[in-house]
This record gives structure tokens, C-alpha cells and sequence, in this order.
């Protein structure tokens, strides 16, 4: 049974790394799991894939647990099959699904997900578990193979979803203008996470967590509301 949480952010409101969803969110999903796999692949900023897990280590020390980087296993596939939790963090979408599919661990990493394992991404991380990467708000620095993503999930992401501000100055797209756009050459929904709210996903059930409504597109219906607690069903 599939047991993930899908994050928009790592961190709210100029808080610490993950501590919005320590506790006592991440200490109950993954009270299996002494150590945790880190996927640190999307680099924010450019950082190492060293410094991103000791980054994600720090984080979790606080609720008694181990990362380890997926990149210092001789052979990451097999350390996907016997995992007992996996994190993949926030950075650029391109270069985390660039790295996955290069790896061949897309697929494995979905099988393990769909096997039970618990799953916790944000931002780009959360991004990966839709159908494809196509509503990420990162700037294309590489070119994937596929846009193709894990699908666990029967919709996209667009994990930071900002409302339209009028009294702003920028005179681009919003957010919701981009999703549309994506809407006339694509059919899968779009949901939009606003910071400090997740999914939990457990099996086939989604239901939205955290202080906020969400915002789902659907293409030829109007973008609608979805409160707190809500399942969703799309």
C-alpha cells in the first residue's frame, strides 16, 4: 500500500530545515525506519550531494533517525529494495529527473513506493510523484530524457502555488495563467500546494494536510478550492 507524504516546502515562515513536519508528522511515518535514504540529486543552489545529506541529517537527528545519500551506494537500486524510508528534497526538477532517469531509478523507485515503502518529497521531490515534471516552476538548466515521472499519484504537483496578487507590479504570467497554459495541450490536473501544506497518501486515498486550502485545475473547468482535511478525489 502506497504511504507517502508530498510536501510544497521543506521550510515555512523562516523556520528551520523540515521542522514544520517533524513533529509529529515524520515521526510517526516513518516510526519503522532507523535510516532513511536520501535522494539529494535536484541540488538547490548547486550544493554537493555531501552537503545537501548532512543538511537532511541535521534535520532528523531531532527525531532520532539516519540519513544516508543515495549516491555513496555501490548500487542504489538494490539499497531501494531494502529501504525502510526515503526523502527526496526540493532543488530543480530538470536535473533531479535528469539524474533519475540516467540512474535508472525511476522505475525501481516507483515499484518500491507502490511495495509500501514511505515516501516523503518536497518541492522537487514532490514534483517527481506526479505523472510528469511538466508543472514545475524550475528553469530547464538540463534537458531529462522524459518528462516522465513516478506516478503515484493520478495528477501533477505545482508544489509554492502563489494566488494572484494584485497589487503587485510583475507583469508576467501567474502561476494560474502558466497552469493554464498547460492545460491546452495537456489533460492531467494540476494541484496546487500553497506553502506548509502536504498530501498524505495512503493507498489510494489523498487527503490534504496543513493550514491551507489547495487549488486544483482541471483542463475545461474553472480552477476550484479544496479545503484542509478534504480527500481528493481527481
Amino acid at each position: 500500500m502506497k504511504n507517502i507524504i508530498i510536501a510544497s516546502t521543506s521550510t515555512v515562515f523562516q523556520g528551520n530545515y523540515l521542522d514544520y513536519l517533524l513533529e509529529p508528522v515524520l515521526a510517526a511515518f516513518y516510526s519503522e525506519a532507523n535510516e532513511i535514504i536520501f535522494i539529494p540529486y535536484a541540488r538547490p543552489g548547486g550544493i554537493s550531494h555531501d552537503a545537501y545529506t548532512e543538511k537532511a541529517s541535521e534535520a532528523f537527528k531531532k527525531i532520532g533517525k539516519k540519513v544516508v545519500g543515495i549516491h555513496t551506494f555501490e548500487n542504489p537500486i538494490a539499497a531501494l529494495k531494502t529501504a525502510k524510508g526515503v526523502f527526496t528534497g526540493g532543488g530543480n526538477t530538470f536535473v533531479l529527473v535528469s539524474q533519475l532517469h540516467k540512474k535508472e531509478l525511476m522505475q525501481p523507485l516507483r515499484e518500491a513506493i507502490f511495495n509500501g515503502l514511505p515516501y516523503l518529497g518536497t518541492s522537487a521531490g514532490s514534483n517527481i510523484c506526479g505523472l510528469s515534471m511538466q508543472t514545475t516552476n524550475d528553469m530547464p538548466i538540463v534537458y531529462p530524457s522524459s518528462f516522465k515521472t513516478l506516478g503515484v499519484i493520478p495528477f501533477n504537483i505545482n508544489p509554492h502555488y502563489l494566488d494572484p496578487d494584485s497589487k503587485s507590479e510583475h507583469m508576467g504570467e501567474t502561476r494560474e495563467t502558466r497552469i493554464q497554459e498547460y492545460h491546452t495541450q495537456n489533460t492531467a490536473a494540476v494541484v496546487g500546494l500553497r506553502e506548509g501544506s502536504w498530501l498524505e497518501v495512503q493507498g489510494d486515498s489523498i487527503v490534504l494536510k496543513g493550514p491551507h486550502s489547495a487549488r486544483v485545475f482541471e483542463q475545461g473547468r474553472k480552477a476550484y478550492e479544496v479545503e484542509t482535511a478534504s480527500i481528493l478525489d481527481i
